[in-house]
């Protein structure tokens, strides 16, 4: 092991120590950006190769939630506004992302599945891919629960959301001005993707990127934010328990 390697490791078991005790987010969200802008500082052809990259470091960071004790994660990892892009570029993120899923769910891996997205924009087949790795992993109680954001649009998650109510409203036979007196904020989370989970206690984006982009809209209103320069592929356990010494460090005030 070369010296940089054991500088490395130390700092990285010290950081570790010192997040002993201190608050854990219960859950997490992460932005997973950076991957074509990581292929090409590379000197890739292919940008696709910072996807497949970029996938295989999701896989790491779940394990590094399951070790600080984590209970779900949210990953970003095709937004509504992406379906815009040329199906040459398209068609194989789509294809890194039904793999990811489908390698998720193998046998041995802790990780229960949660599909958060409007499915229905997506290529058949990946759709019926990402919903059998999710019904395969519906049981596990080990790891983290880890919701995958696919086909995934803040706007269009609160508007699935009333639309949900609504209909669910009218088919007990109630009536729009009935719904209108008692609707409160509660009423629409409980038809959000991610309903019955706890909104993100922190929220990670990598890439130097500072906006939401469309991420938990609803659900980000109290998160704590971080935001990391380094592009996906090359964020390290190192950066992820900086991220979480950062959430430890600050006092949630909830607009108080």
């Amino acid at each position: 092991m070369s010296l940089r390697s054991l500088v490395y490791t130390f700092y990285e078991r010290r950081l570790a120590g010192k997040l002993a005790g201190k608050p854990v987010p219960k859950h997490v969200g992460v932005m997973c950006d950076g991957n074509r802008r990581w292929a090409r500082e590379m000197g890739f052809v292919d940008p696709n190769d910072g996807h497949r990259v970029g996938a295989a470091r999701v896989k790491e960071l779940l394990t590094w939630c399951d070790q600080a004790g984590i209970e779900h994660v949210t990953l970003y990892l095709l937004a509504t506004d992406n379906l815009q892009r040329p199906a040459a570029e398209l068609d194989p993120l789509v294809k890194i992302i039904e793999d990811l899923a489908t390698e998720l769910a193998e046998d041995g891996n802790p990780w229960r599945l949660r599909m958060v997205g409007a499915l229905d924009v997506l290529p058949g087949p990946t759709a019926t891919a990402l919903k059998a790795a999710q019904e395969k992993t519906r049981d596990r109680t080990v790891g983290v629960e880890v919701n995958m954001a696919v086909g995934y649009g803040g706007r269009r998650e609160i508007a699935d959301a009333v639309r949900s109510l609504l209909q669910e409203h009218a088919a007990r036979g109630g009536t729009l001005e009935e719904l209108a007196e008692i609707l409160d904020v509660e009423h629409i989370a409980e038809h959000l993707y991610t309903r019955g989970q706890p909104d993100p206690d922190l929220v990670i984006r990598t890439s130097g990127e500072q906006r939401l982009s469309g991420f938990l809209l609803w659900q980000s209103a109290h998160s704590e934010f971080y935001f990391h320069d380094a592009n996906w592929p090359d964020f390290r356990r190192t950066d992820f328990l900086r991220a979480l010494r950062s959430y430890a460090g600050r006092q949630r005030r909830y607009g108080a």
